[in-house]
């Protein structure tokens, strides 16, 4: 979905994120995402906030319940009764990290490790305190820089369920997160990238890494800076579906 075409639906999706609903249900659904942010993504490039643009993405997928959470709601967007029933958890953060309470922190670690919840952290979520306790480390970058760089994105495992359907695409805008990444040698590098500089330089940084812990699998998304649409660009929408199904616990039989 384009920028512009998402803008036209936010109307309908403000509405619903407003009285707290799902943002689509589909009748009789087994399987549940949540998409959570902080609210702190800028109203002119994500007027319905991050999680609401991956939420329209995500309404392609069949089957599921899209529902949006955010940092500011009862028990952070994230009660114990709703991950009870959440097979998938997007997180995105970047400011507040430091206000999500120890409690929701066990309850998702829980989820992952011990019942097969799904997480999937994006961009500045490396540093979301569910992601840093899920890895074991410290989950940092070896440089930030946001000066222009662009970046392409590369698939790397074309076999991989979340490389379905994707190809090679270039971000015009990116923020530089540089090698080396502090997080444990993933089990699957999906996407690869080579980020070009200003003044034509370039440097190597991956881009979708896949790791299992404990009986949950986890998906990290290095593109997502909240000055950029890319939350709006029909790679990253199929990337994400992707994501979740791959995320996702087995159906029971």
């Amino acid at each position: 979905m384009s920028r512009r075409a998402a803008l036209k639906t936010g109307a309908g999706v403000a509405a619903t994120m407003a009285l707290g609903l799902p943002l689509a249900a589909a009748p009789g659904s087994q399987r549940v995402v949540v998409v959570w942010s902080e609210r702190t993504a800028p109203k002119d490039v994500y007027p319905n906030d991050i999680n609401g643009a991956i939420a329209e993405g995500l309404k392609g997928l069949a089957g599921w319940e899209v529902v949006t959470a955010n940092i500011d709601q009862p028990d952070q967007g994230a009660s114990a009764e709703l991950l009870k029933r959440t097979d998938v958890l997007i997180w995105w953060g970047h400011k507040r990290h430091q206000e999500v309470k120890d409690e929701l922190v066990e309850r998702i670690v829980r989820r992952v490790k011990e019942e097969g919840m799904g997480f999937i952290a994006l961009h500045s979520s490396h540093f979301a305190r569910p992601y840093r306790r899920l890895m074991g480390t410290r989950c940092s970058w070896g440089e930030y820089v946001a000066d222009g760089t662009s970046a392409k994105v590369i698939v790397k495992a074309p076999q991989h369920p979340i490389a379905k359907g994707v190809k090679d695409f270039e971000l015009p805008k990116i923020e530089r997160y540089g090698e080396p990444f502090a997080v444990p040698e993933p089990e699957t590098l999906v996407l690869d990238g080579v980020y070009t500089k200003p003044d034509g330089g370039t440097a190597p940084g991956r881009m979708g890494l896949c790791w299992t812990i404990g009986k949950g699998r986890v998906f990290y998304f290095t593109p997502g800076h909240e000055t950029y649409d890319d939350f709006f660009r029909a790679p990253v929408c199929q990337i994400l579906r992707n994501a979740v199904e791959w995320a996702a616990p087995s159906k029971q039989a």
